[in-house]
C-alpha cells in the first residue's frame, strides 16, 4: 500500500511513507512483557515512544525529502 501510493502521489510532490514499530515501552505491555521482549532483542531493551517520534518527525522533515515508497522498521532489530 505504502509503494503503491506513494507512485500514485508523487507527481504531486507528495511522499508517503510507513512506520513499523516493535515492543515499544507504554501501558499496552505489561512489564513481564516487556522484560520478555527485551530478552529477545538484539538491543536487549524495548524502544521508547520517543525514538519512534524521533523517526515520524525525521520523515516529516526536509532531511527526508527524497525518500517516499518505504517502509521504516523501528523494532530494536527484532526483524534483523
Amino acid at each position: 500500500m505504502t509503494k503503491t501510493a506513494a507512485k500514485e502521489f508523487a507527481d504531486d510532490n507528495i511522499r508517503v511513507n510507513s512506520v513499523h514499530p516493535g515492543p515499544i515501552n507504554t501501558d499496552i505491555l505489561s512489564e513481564e512483557e516487556l522484560n520478555a521482549f527485551a530478552e529477545e532483542l538484539p538491543q536487549n531493551r524495548v524502544g521508547e515512544p520517543e525514538e519512534v517520534t524521533h523517526m515520524i518527525v525525521y520523515l516529516a522533515s526536509d532531511e527526508s525529502t527524497y525518500s517516499t515508497g518505504a517502509e521504516f522498521v523501528v523494532d530494536g532489530g527484532l526483524t534483523a
